[in-house]
């Protein structure tokens, strides 16, 4: 092995796709009702929150905290609806836009959180 055998690994960062980046770019230009905090990929909602990577969020940390392609969980989601093509999750402090769902199984979490909360929370 050589004297310099340094490897720098980042497990916080996922690379988007072609789609992701593309989807993101709609949901900028689209515009929404109320002031969006960020814009999630690759989502899956987990328990009572959103899990997905972050892009363009409003309170970015000086660490690297909410930097864009890091990984995101929510707090708890207090309602979901539908704005233009985008479906936007509202937890206590702010707006999420789900650009894309996780490949497998995304859609059908959000599904199964409304099956789950029944009618504790509004599905707009």
């Amino acid at each position: 092995m050589t004297e310099n055998s340094e490897v720098e690994v980042d497990f916080y960062i996922k690379r988007s796709s072609d789609f992701d980046l593309l989807r993101i770019a709609r949901a900028v230009g689209q515009g929404f009702e109320e002031e969006v905090t960020s814009i999630l990929v690759n989502v899956h909602i987990s328990r009572h929150s959103a899990v997905g990577v972050v892009f363009g969020h409003t309170k970015k940390g000086p660490n690297g905290r909410y930097a864009d392609g890091h990984f995101i969980q929510t707090s708890d989601i207090l309602a979901t609806a539908k704005e233009g093509r985008f479906w936007v999750v509202t937890t206590i402090n702010s707006r999420y836009v789900i650009a894309t769902f996780q490949r497998d199984g995304g859609r059908r979490s959000l599904n199964e959180f409304w099956r789950l909360v029944g009618n504790r929370y509004p599905n707009i």
